[in-house]
């Protein structure tokens, strides 16, 4: 058990987290105060951290799952000596501060993801320790083990309940993480209940079930156990390990075991009988005793011994292994190797052409052995986003005798692999991207098809709000995929998508657009990237003719124009629907009317280009626009202003081969030479 000064630091992390939602009058002191104990554990014995340098690379990373619990953080980080003060502290969930209400990346210090949203925190957790044992596979090497850390998350019931938690502990079991370590507060009390109304299960052997290690603690307040149970868990070096430790909520609040403690302040009477019972002194506030402050800030020495130490053995590593050195170390920065894209293809002019998911994975393959932090994989759907990396090795346990190989990369198994099998669990697979890209190092992508974003919108959401460089590639892009009919052809996904703040969707237009797509993707830095592409094939356009597919970097380009670039009509399209307006437009000029095609691969990119650089692209004084596109309308109002008109489809769509479907709902160059001359006639 805690001894007196264990306890003292114990309670200061516990009270300093109380008065901080009591200051706020908002916030969650229930985790706070029950969680302390294992906290506490966790920090100042088996955590590697450098207070002084958050981004060490080879620093564990610890995972806050149940960000709701976020000043149970920041007490540890101010604790420790990160850049956080008492006064930070004392500005919990203000106007600027920087201890927000939900633990956010890149804003405070020591904080190594976004949580709040329930299950996204543990599945980034799997994505780090994934990230760990396929760089430690790529890099160490006898005697110069360069990559060794272990990724930690704290975790409640509300994590446990969410799918994206399952799907990616049932991943994380079978891929063997040994390095991953959950502490499970089990306090049995959720947001408006007790657990129990919703949550019966056996939640050990559920993660037994998922080839975990679990280790059992009664007590939350038994320090030598919970001090002991990471010991335990570092031994299993094939399974993670799964450390439910039974707490109670609001410990010694008058609202112990009461879901009230959870979500809500204690209040002044609530926190001075709080203290009372637990023996800490009612005034002042934000009370952090010197000896144990003192106690705490030993982080600071001791990080920069083991950050030392690191570094001299990286220096003997550059010696040993200069050209793996560096590509680590490039890695790390972020940065692209000079020619990394030199063999990416250019595509032919090609009237019949190809599916742009072909030329993805054309393009990809082309680069990839170029990009060793490029890793990525499918929810089983490998086949259909041709998103293997041919040659690169699948990511699992090195196979066994007997083991189903089926579907796997003729490189073989092993932590090494570059292509990563999700199984059809598209949710975690955006959380678990997320990981990876936090965990730095790492280019992440995903795929699935457009319509299965539905699943991953969370995690991409997140992903935009953390700045993480993921790609995600999304095929089957729209009704043209045929026959598997309304379940999977996308309507309103790309108006969705295109929601989201700094996210990059691009929608090319043929393969060489598909290849400027790529480039963009993988140059872009701090913000996550989308493709959409076709099922079906679509021509390569004629770029001798044509604007060069260059142009796709700006978002929205003029790819033909009147002969003296005073157009009459524009027609504006994304995707497999530009080769359609191109069509379109070479019989309306036979007809005199002058036109100007214009595709528009991203409005994200469009949007930030100037205002008098998208004048150029789309004249005000041209009110005559038409813009095709196989999605809903919404959002397009933007481009085609008060006197234009949008071909989409504002229904779902149905079960029939994509040509009849086209033909059907109007996607046919004679069906948009119609709409464009009834527009020309307004």
């Amino acid at each position: 058990m805690a001894n007196d000064f264990d306890k003292k630091c114990i309670d200061t992390i516990r009270f300093l987290s109380v008065d901080m939602v009591q200051k706020a009058n908002s916030g969650h002191p229930g985790l706070p105060l029950d969680a302390a104990p294992m906290a506490y554990a966790l920090w100042m014995r088996w955590l590697k951290f450098n207070p002084a340098n958050p981004q060490w690379f080879d620093r564990d990373r610890f995972v806050l799952s149940a960000g709701h619990g976020s000043a149970l953080l920041y007490s540890l980080l101010y604790l420790t000596g990160y850049d956080l003060t008492l006064d930070d502290l004392k500005q919990f969930r203000q106007w600027g501060s920087k201890t927000p209400g939900h633990p956010e990346r890149g804003h405070t210090p020591g904080v190594e993801t976004t949580t709040g949203p329930l299950g996204q925190g543990m599945a980034n957790a799997v994505g780090m320790a994934m990230a760990e044992a396929q760089l430690a596979a790529r890099y160490n090497k006898a005697g110069h083990k360069v990559v060794d850390h272990y990724t930690y998350a704290l975790v409640s019931d509300g994590d446990l309940m969410e799918g994206v938690a399952s799907e990616a502990a049932s991943l994380a079991g079978h891929l063997r993480l040994g390095k991953l370590i959950c502490l499970y507060d089990d306090n049995a009390v959720t947001l408006s209940a007790g657990a129990g109304i919703t949550f019966s299960e056996d939640r050990r052997r559920r993660f037994d079930a998922y080839g975990w290690h679990t280790i059992r603690i009664n007590d939350g307040n038994d320090l030598t156990a919970i001090e002991a149970a990471p010991e335990t868990a570092r031994a299993k070096h094939t399974r993670p390990t799964m450390i439910l430790v039974r707490t109670h909520l609001g410990y010694g609040s008058p609202e112990q075991d009461s879901f009230k403690a959870h979500g809500s302040p204690l209040g002044a009477e609530g926190v001075r009988k709080t203290k009372q019972t637990l023996g800490w002194p009612t005034e002042p506030d934000f009370l952090a005793p010197d000896d144990v402050l003192a106690h705490f800030r030993r982080a600071l020495a001791r990080g920069e011994q083991l950050e030392s130490a690191w570094n001299a053995r990286m220096e003997a590593y550059a010696r040993a292994f200069p050209e793996l050195h560096a590509e680590l170390q490039l890695s790390i920065r972020g940065e692209l190797a000079d020619g990394w894209d030199a063999d990416i293809p250019v595509f032919p002019t090609d009237a019949k052409g190809m599916a742009t998911r072909d030329a993805s994975g054309k393009v990809m393959n082309a680069f990839a052995s170029k990009v060793p932090a490029f890793t990525g994989g499918s929810a089983d759907l490998d086949p259909s986003t041709k998103t293997a990396l041919k040659g690169l090795g699948d990511f699992n346990p090195e196979a066994t005798k007997g083991e189903d190989l089926q579907g796997s990369d003729s490189a073989g198994w092993g932590y090494w692999g570059r292509n990563l099998h999700f199984g059809v669990r598209e949710h975690a697979m955006g959380a678990i991207a997320n990981g990876l890209a936090a965990h730095g190092a790492m280019v992440p992508f995903g795929s699935t098809f457009l319509i299965f974003s539905d699943y991953m919108r969370p995690p991409i959401r997140l992903a935009a709000l953390m700045g993480l460089h993921v790609v995600h590639v999304f095929t089957h892009d729209s009704i043209a995929l045929g026959e598997d009919g309304p379940t999977h052809q996308p309507i309103e996904q790309l108006a969705n998508l295109r929601a989201i703040p700094r996210l990059i969707l691009i929608r090319p237009a043929d393969a060489n657009e598909t290849a400027v797509a790529w480039r963009v993707a993988m140059e872009t830095r701090n913000r996550p990237v989308m493709l959409a592409l076709t099922r079906q094939n679509v021509p390569t356009l004629d770029r001798e003719r044509l604007a060069s597919a260059d142009g796709l970097r700006r978002g929205g380009y003029v790819l033909s124009d009147a002969p003296d670039g005073k157009p009459a009509l524009i027609l504006i399209a994304s995707g497999s629907e530009v080769g359609l307006i191109v069509k379109a437009a070479e019989y309306l000029e036979q007809e005199g009317v002058a036109v100007r095609c214009v595709s528009m691969p991203s409005w994200e990119l469009f949007e930030a280009l100037t205002q008098a650089e998208r004048d150029e692209v789309l004249p005000p004084d041209v009110h005559a626009r038409l813009a095709v596109e196989l999605g809903v309308s919404q959002g397009w109002e933007r481009y085609i202003g008060p006197g234009g008109d949008m071909l989409g489809i504002e229904h779902f769509g149905a079960s029939a081969p994509a040509e009849v479907l086209l033909e059907a709902y109007g996607f046919t160059v004679d069906a948009v030479i119609e709409r464009a001359k009834a527009l020309l006639a307004r």
